[in-house]
Parts: C-alpha cells; structure tokens; sequence
C-alpha cells in the first residue's frame, strides 16, 4: 500500500476502496487496508470514510449481515483491549 500512496503525481487524485469486513489475513498479519487507515488517520487533505449498513441499499439481509460483522468487530476490539 505504501508504495502504491508514494506514488501519487501533481494535481491527481486517488480513491482506495475496500472492505474491512473481508480481510481473511491470519491474526497476526498486518492489513495494509487496515494499517493505511491508521497511518494516515488526521493527515490533512486525506478522507477515510466508512460506510456503515445505513449505506446498503440492496437487500435488507445484506444490511444485516453487514451490521452482525461490525457488531463482531467491535467486540473483539473491545476484548483485545483488555
């Protein structure tokens, strides 16, 4: 990913788009999604948005789903805090 963000020329513009949810690395590698989220967290000029199951507009099970990963993720960032 890094050396993918370095490569960003004058006057352009890039879009990554992923989905956290489907990250199937063992637990002890490191996202590049992931990991370029928080690097650069509250660098100016960059936007990290996260859509949330509001934002499906396909089936209601979808956005179910979508909402018992979140609800999963939560819980174990909660329990690796401990």
């Amino acid at each position: 990913m890094k050396m993918f963000l370095t490569r960003l020329g004058f006057g352009s513009k890039i879009v990554i788009t992923g989905d956290i949810t489907q990250i199937d690395l063992p637990a002890d590698k490191v996202s590049g999604l992931r990991e370029a989220m928080r690097v650069l967290k509250g660098v100016e000029d960059i936007a990290i948005l996260r859509l949330n199951e509001s934002d499906v507009v396909r089936h209601a099970l979808v956005q179910r789903i979508i909402k018992a990963y979140e609800m999963d993720e939560d819980r174990r960032n909660k329990k690796d805090k401990r």
